[in-house]
């Protein structure tokens, strides 16, 4: 669902196929035209280039999401210049409609208190939240995309009424380990 810019290593699992045939998948069952999906691609794509290239070791950890050409940036960066930097260059992407900066500040010295828990604490958060929004009745999860971040959830995305939209965030916050809840969601129904 995104790319993680911390490492080498990291980077790695961008290129994996499966992610790539997931993210095709998905892609091809929302509620959408085949021509936004790509556009949000290309937009991912680009923002993985320029913060690479223009951002190099200042990068600590950042994920970013697009949807209907509104970009979502999560992870941990050690400074608030850094964080300002990171959102200057994703409204830089041409088609950026908008961008919802959620990088959050966590200096060297906190994030080296707990940095393992908190990655282990995140990936088991998403992975409940996916579980759960496809078995929840009413929710269309291919419509949504979300990440934890120390427990705090970012979610962005589309819903078709605000019924589903509330029943979504009422999942998420029913998770064990999530503390908040940030929601940038546009209720609209099928075209």
């Amino acid at each position: 669902m995104s790319a993680l810019f911390s490492a080498p290593a990291a980077m790695a699992l961008d290129l994996n196929p499966l992610s790539i045939v997931k993210g095709a998948v998905e892609h091809a069952v929302e509620d959408r035209t085949s021509e936004d999906a790509a556009k949000d691609v290309e937009i991912k794509a680009s923002i993985a280039a320029d913060v690479i290239d223009k951002m190099g070791s200042e990068v600590i950890s950042i994920s970013s999401d697009v949807y209907e050409q509104r970009v979502m940036l999560t992870g941990i960066v050690e400074t608030p210049e850094v964080k300002s930097k990171a959102g200057e260059l994703a409204r830089g992407v041409e088609g950026v409609k908008t961008v919802y900066n959620e990088l959050r500040v966590i200096p060297k010295v906190e994030r080296e208190k707990g940095s393992v828990e908190g990655f282990v604490d995140d990936t088991v958060i998403e992975t409940k939240i996916d579980a759960q929004l496809l078995d929840a009745s009413g929710v269309s999860s291919r419509n949504f995309r979300w990440r934890s971040v120390h427990g705090h959830v970012y979610l962005m995305g589309r819903a078709l009424s605000a019924a589903e939209l509330e029943k979504a965030k009422g999942v998420i916050k029913g998770i064990d380990g999530t503390q908040s809840l940030t929601v940038h969601v546009e209720v609209r129904p099928k075209e």
